[in-house]
């Protein structure tokens, strides 16, 4: 391999801000910021604002949208709107 050509694959921390949640994992991402983990060495900090923590898919806490309730609603208020135009004949 040519050198430098690759950036640095380094050990990382990404904190979760929203659930205050971290976890130590590599990547190439940097940051000037510096945490001291767990195993007492200090690790850049990248922090994200939604992660498996707190995504709503991955907790289970996802919301079910009511389609049917909407497509109801819909030809409900269609078919009203072509009512008064029928009896104009």
């Amino acid at each position: 391999m040519k050198p430098d050509t690759h950036p640095n694959y380094q050990p990382v921390v990404f904190q979760d801000l929203s659930s205050d949640f971290s976890f130590l994992t590599r990547s190439t991402m940097t940051s000037d910021e510096t945490i001291k983990w767990e195993d007492g060495q200090e690790y850049p900090l990248i922090k994200v604002d939604i992660s498996s923590h707190s995504h709503p898919f991955y907790t289970g806490k996802q919301k079910t949208l009511d389609v049917g309730g909407r497509v109801d609603k819909f030809r409900r208020r269609y078919a009203a709107s072509k009512q008064p135009a029928a009896d104009a004949e």
